[in-house]
C-alpha cells in the first residue's frame, strides 16, 4: 500500500510529497510521509486520499510548537504547510489582510510595517500564522488587542474528509459562519486544516513608553497590579516577570501620540511609587518564553483576583526540588512558566507530576488551570494528562465527532484525548 499512498500524495500535490525521513516526527511519534500542498485544493487532495486509507494526518507548520500539548496517538501523513505562504490581499484602507496559513508571521509583519500596521498579535515563538491561530498563541499585546480569536475575521479550512468549508469574511461585521473559525482556534489542528485567514488590523503606535517596578511578595504583587488596573493608564500591555530565584518585577507598555504616552508614563512613575523607572525600550525579558525549546512549560490562567493565590501555589515548589519562573499578562490572567531544579538543571519528571498534581488541586483557589505546555517525553509520561481537567469536554468530543468522526486530525493530542 505505501507505494500507492505516495503516488496519489505526489498526484495531489503537484510531486510535493515523499516518503518521511528521521527527522519527520511529532513529539516523538514518527510520521510515514510528508506532503506539502501549495493550495487550498490540493490539501483537500491530500485529506481525501488520507480518508481513502484511513491515515492520521497531523499539519506542521514551522516546527515552533509541534511538540505543545499531548503527542499524537499516530502520524501517518505530516501535512507541511510551508508552500502556502502568500499575503493573499493586504487591504490597507479597510484594516484587512487575507493570508495563507503556511505564512511566516515574522514575514506577514514586515510586510504589514510597510503601511504602517501590524496584526496585534505577538508571540515569542511567532511560526507560521496558521500554527499560530491552531495554538491560539498570542503574547502581551493581548490585554489591549484581545487573543488571536478576537482578531480572526475569516477562515478556508479543509475537513478531515477534504471537503472545503468557509468561515465568516473579509468585512470586520460579516458574522456568517464566524464561529467555526473560533472553533478551529485553539484546536491543535483536531478539527481541519487551515488553509487561508483573514484578519483584522491595527495601525502601528507612533510611540511607545515601559514603565517597571520591583515586585515582592505575592500581596504586593497582586496590589500593584491592581493600583495598574484601576488607574486611567490603559496601558496596553502589562507583564508580570517572576523568576523562581530572584526579584520579580511588573512592567507596562503605554502606547499613542508622544506627548500622550509621555504625561501617562510619568503618571505611572507616580502611581507605582518607589524603585518605579520608565524608558523607551522593553525590558530585556518583555515578550519571552521563561524557558528554553524542550524545556519544562507550564500554561497558567488565573482570575485576576486569584493572582496572589497562583504566586504562593507556585512558591510551594520548592517543597518538589523545583523553582519555577512565571511571565505573563497579570492582567489578563494567562501565563507561561519554566520549571527547572533547584539551583538549575533538568527535573526529575516524577517531581514535575507531583508538582502538576499540587497546583491542579489548588486551582479553584486562583480560578484557572495548569496545562503542561511543553517537556521531554518523560515528563509527559509521567504527568500523564497534560491538559488537566477542561469542562464541557462532552461538547468538545461531539463537536470533534462531527468534524473528524474516523480521528484522522492530530488523534489524541488535544484535551480529553480528542
Amino acid at each position: 500500500m505505501g507505494d500507492v499512498v505516495l503516488e496519489q500524495l505526489r498526484a495531489a500535490t503537484g510531486n510535493h510529497a515523499a516518503a518521511a525521513g528521521e527527522q519527520d516526527a511529532v513529539d516523538g511519534v514518527p510520521a510515514r510521509w510528508v506532503a506539502s500542498p501549495g493550495s487550498t485544493a490540493e490539501t483537500s487532495q491530500v485529506l481525501r486520499v488520507a480518508t481513502a486509507h484511513d491515515l492520521a494526518v497531523v499539519v506542521r507548520g514551522s516546527l515552533t510548537k509541534l511538540s505543545w500539548g499531548a503527542p499524537p496517538e499516530r502520524v501517518d501523513v505530516l501535512l507541511d504547510t510551508s508552500r502556502m505562504d502568500a499575503v493573499v490581499e493586504h487591504a490597507s484602507g479597510d484594516l484587512i489582510v487575507v493570508v495563507q496559513a503556511g505564512c511566516p508571521l515574522a514575514a506577514l509583519q514586515a510586510e504589514l510595517a510597510r503601511a504602517g500596521q501590524w496584526l496585534a498579535v505577538d508571540p515569542a515563538r511567532s511560526g507560521t500564522v496558521g500554527g499560530t491561530v491552531a495554538t491560539a498563541a498570542t503574547g502581551p499585546a493581548r490585554l489591549l488587542h484581545g487573543a488571536v480569536r478576537d482578531l480572526l475575521i475569516g477562515m478556508r479550512m479543509v475537513r478531515a474528509d477534504g471537503v472545503v468549508a468557509h468561515s465568516g469574511g473579509k468585512v470586520v461585521k460579516n458574522v456568517a459562519g464566524y464561529d467555526v473559525g473560533k472553533l478551529l482556534t485553539g484546536s491543535y489542528g483536531t478539527l481541519g486544516v487551515i488553509t487561508e485567514v483573514a484578519f483584522r488590523l491595527h495601525p502601528v503606535a507612533a510611540a511607545s513608553a515601559w514603565v517597571s517596578v520591583p515586585v515582592g511578595s505575592p500581596a504586593g504583587t497582586h496590589q500593584a497590579l491592581q493600583r495598574v488596573v484601576h488607574s486611567q493608564l490603559v496601558p496596553s500591555a502589562v507583564e508580570l516577570d517572576r523568576p523562581g530565584d530572584g526579584p520579580a518585577t511588573l512592567a507596562l507598555r503605554l502606547e499613542g501620540i508622544a506627548p500622550g504616552v509621555e504625561g501617562r508614563a510619568a503618571q505611572a512613575l507616580e502611581l507605582l511609587g518607589t524603585g518605579a523607572t520608565a524608558g523607551g525600550r522593553p525590558p530585556t525579558w518583555w515578550g519571552a518564553e521563561p524557558f528554553a525549546e524542550g524545556e519544562v512549560a507550564l500554561k497558567l490562567t488565573h482570575e485576576i483576583a486569584g493572582l496572589p493565590h497562583l504566586l504562593t501555589a507556585l512558591d510551594a515548589a520548592a517543597d518538589h526540588g523545583l523553582e519555577v519562573h512565571l511571565r505573563g499578562s497579570a492582567a489578563v490572567g494567562t501565563a507561561l512558566a519554566g520549571v527547572r531544579e533547584v539551583g538549575g538543571g533538568s527535573p526529575d519528571p516524577e517531581s514535575v507530576a507531583r508538582l502538576v498534581r499540587s497546583l491542579r488541586e489548588r486551582s479553584a483557589s486562583f480560578g484557572g488551570s495548569v496545562v503542561l505546555l511543553d517537556a521531554p517525553r518523560a515528563v509527559k509520561d509521567a504527568v500523564g494528562d497534560v491538559w488537566g481537567p477542561v469542562g464541557a469536554l462532552d461538547l468538545m468530543r461531539s463537536v470533534k465527532h462531527r468534524f473528524d468522526p474516523a480521528r484522522l486530525l492530530s488523534p489524541g493530542r488535544f484535551v480529553g484525548g480528542i
